[in-house]
C-alpha cells in the first residue's frame, strides 16, 4: 500500500529528500494543514471568544481521541500542554517529601535526565537508575515517591514490558508510577483500561500522531497528585469563584494545566485523528505497514557490520531501528548530505519508518547506505 497523497505537502517541499526519521520528526501530512488553519481562522472569527470552544468541543474531542487510543475509562483525566516536561515539572512539585526518591531506567530521554540531574544537584531528589531489566526488582524492594519508566526507550528501543506488575505497586500516598509514552503512543497498541486508576501516561504528538509540537498529554488517575505546587491560573478553571487567597484546582486531569498556550497543535491532532479514521489507519494497520518495510531493509542488510539493537521477534516493536556501531555519526553525516534523514545518538544510527515510506523508498535508501559501507 502507497499513503503518500497523505503527506503531498510534506513530499513536496523537498521532493528529493528520503526522510527516514518518522520516530523524531515526523513529516506532517495535508490534514495538519487544514487543521492550522482552522486555529487561525478561529483566532481571526473568534478573537476572546476563541477559548470557549477550545477548552470546550476541541479540548473535548482532542481527549476523545486519546482516550479511545489508550483505552482509558474516562477522557476528563487527560490534559494537555506544550511539552511533557511541563507534566514532568508539576508532577514533581506535587510529592510532599524531600528530597524526592526517584527510580527510573538508565535508558530515559534528555530532558527527563538533566532535569533529575539538577534537581538531585539542588537536593530536590535522590535518584537512582538501572537496566530495564532490573527495574521491577528495584522498584519492589526500594522506598520510591516516584516510579518512571518509558515504554519504548527512545535511544535502542526496547519496550518495557511489565507496566501491569509496576502499576501494581502504585498508591496514592507513593509510590506514584509514570509511563512515558513517547515512543509507544500510536507506535504500539496500548491498552490502559485495567491500570488507569493507578498509574500517570505521558504522550505527545510530535511523532506517531503526527500533529507536530505542541500537543502533549497527561493521563492522571483519579486521586493521585491533587494538588501541584507548580500550578498555573487554568488549572483552577472550575474554581474561579473561590474567595481571593484561596488555591483552588479542577477534580480532573485539568489540575495538571499551566497558563495560556498555543491551541494550535489539538487542532492539527484533532484534523489528523480524523484523517487516519476516514482511512481506516489504525495503530495496527500502520504498524503492520511499517514492519513490512522494516522487514525489507533488514532483509536487504546493508549494515551488515551494526549490531541491531532491536530485532524483529515476531512481537510489538518500535517504529524505528537502532543499529549500533562506530561508524554511526560518520554515516549519520554522510547520508545528511546526500539529503537522506535519519537520526544519531552517541553511537546509535537509528532508522525511523512511517506512513509516507514505500518499498521503493526503501530500495533507495539500501542502495544509498550500499555505497558508502
Amino acid at each position: 500500500m502507497n499513503w503518500k497523497h497523505l503527506f503531498s505537502r510534506s513530499l513536496a517541499a523537498n521532493p528529493e529528500r528520503l526522510h527516514f526519521a518518522a520516530h523524531s520528526h515526523h513529516l506532517w501530512p495535508d490534514a495538519s494543514h487544514a487543521g492550522h488553519v482552522a486555529a487561525w481562522e478561529d483566532a481571526a472569527t473568534l478573537a476572546d471568544h476563541k477559548w470557549d470552544k477550545i477548552m470546550g468541543p476541541v479540548w473535548s474531542e482532542a481527549q476523545r481521541h486519546v482516550a479511545d487510543e489508550l483505552k482509558l475509562p474516562d477522557p476528563v483525566t487527560l490534559s494537555f500542554a506544550p511539552n511533557t516536561h511541563d507534566f514532568i515539572v508539576r508532577l514533581l512539585s506535587a510529592i510532599p517529601t524531600r528530597p524526592a526518591r526517584v527510580l527510573a531506567t538508565d535508558g530515559e530521554f534528555h530532558s527527563f535526565r538533566r532535569q533529575m540531574k539538577r534537581w538531585t544537584e539542588s537536593g530536590e531528589v535522590v535518584l537512582e537508575t538501572v537496566a530495564p531489566d532490573a527495574l521491577l526488582d528495584t522498584a519492589r524492594s526500594g522506598a520510591f515517591d516516584l516510579i518512571f519508566a518509558s515504554h519504548v526507550l527512545f535511544n535502542s528501543g526496547t519496550i518495557i514490558s511489565v507496566l501491569d506488575r509496576l502499576a501494581a505497586l502504585a498508591r496514592p500516598e507513593g509510590p506514584w508510577v509514570v509511563i512515558d509514552g513517547y515512543h509507544g503512543f500510536m507506535a504500539i497498541e496500548t491498552d490502559l483500561s485495567q491500570i488507569a486508576d493507578r498509574v500517570f501516561y505521558l504522550s505527545g504528538g510530535y511523532k506517531y500522531a503526527m500533529a507536530g509540537e505542541g500537543v502533549c498529554f497527561l493521563h492522571a488517575p483519579t486521586g493521585f497528585a491533587a494538588r501541584p505546587v507548580v500550578t498555573g491560573w487554568y488549572a483552577a478553571f472550575d474554581d474561579l469563584a473561590l474567595p481571593p487567597g484561596d488555591v483552588g484546582y479542577a477534580p480532573d486531569g485539568r489540575r495538571f494545566l499551566g497558563s495560556t498556550f498555543d491551541p494550535s497543535g489539538l487542532y492539527r491532532f484533532n484534523a489528523v485523528q480524523k484523517m487516519l479514521a476516514s482511512e481506516g489507519l489504525t495503530t495496527a494497520v500502520i504498524s503492520d505497514h511499517v514492519a513490512g518495510l522494516q522487514g525489507q531493509f533488514l532483509e536487504d542488510d546493508p549494515l551488515s557490520g551494526f549490531e541491531l539493537l532491536n530485532p524483529i521477534e515476531g512481537e510489538p516493536h518500535a517504529r524505528f531501528l537502532a543499529f549500533r556501531g562506530g561508524l554511526a555519526p560518520s554515516l549519520h553525516d554522510i547520508l545528511a548530505d546526500k539529503n537522506v534523514v535519519t537520526d544519531v545518538r552517541g553511537d546509535v544510527l537509528r532508522i525511523g519508518f512511517g506512513l509516507y515510506h514505500d518499498r521503493e523508498d526503501v530500495s533507495r535508501l539500501t542502495k544509498i547506505i550500499g555505497q558508502l559501507t
